[in-house]
């Protein structure tokens, strides 16, 4: 397993080694052992798992205080732009963010630690998205920054006019509303 650095201190992209033959392939895509030595030590707690189709836009969301959530997402199928956006008190990389393509091809995972904002766009026809969280979602904890917030940037690689997102996501805060406490 390969554990690559990004631009964003903590945020790492994992690269399973995958090995292929006639009938199909094989990889361990979680081994505590080899996180640990690779300087994430965090305990899963969770799996979740979603389907979309083409334009979804899911994101960005956290959970603050207490409730925060390291993640290690990954795509079953299809392909996904992922985003980690940096809302650390205090970080230099404050309300900057990372965008990696994952796939059920090239078998990628990003590891995102706490106090980061995360969504992800479909870039196929539909995805299967999957992730794994160290802490237990809380209602009350939720938060969430608009996909489209001009502080932030993000290219989501999908025209405005095929984005499809929730009521929640399209009413969601701007960069510059998140509370002093997260």
């Amino acid at each position: 397993m390969n554990f690559l650095k990004t631009s964003i201190e903590g945020v790492l992209i994992v690269e399973p080694s995958v090995f292929q033959d006639s009938r199909g392939y094989f990889f361990e895509s979680y081994n505590e052992k080899v996180f640990t030595a690779n300087g994430i030590s965090c305990r899963f707690v969770q799996d979740n798992q979603s389907k979309s189709c083409y334009g979804v836009v899911r994101g960005l969301h956290c959970q603050l205080g207490e409730h925060s959530q390291a993640k290690l997402v990954r795509v079953l199928s299809g392909r996904v732009l992922d985003v980690a956006v940096d809302i650390r008190k205090g970080s230099p990389t404050f309300g900057k963010h990372v965008a990696v393509e994952l796939s059920g091809d090239n078998q990628r995972q990003l590891y995102i630690p706490r106090h980061f904002l995360h969504g992800f766009s479909v870039l196929s026809t539909e995805a299967v998205f999957a992730y794994k969280v160290d802490n237990f979602y809380c209602r009350e904890a939720e938060f969430g920054i608009a996909y489209n917030d001009p502080d932030i940037g993000v290219d989501w690689k999908i025209p405005e006019d095929r984005i499809i997102t929730s009521g929640k996501d399209r009413l969601a805060a701007r960069l510059k509303d998140i509370p002093d406490e997260r």
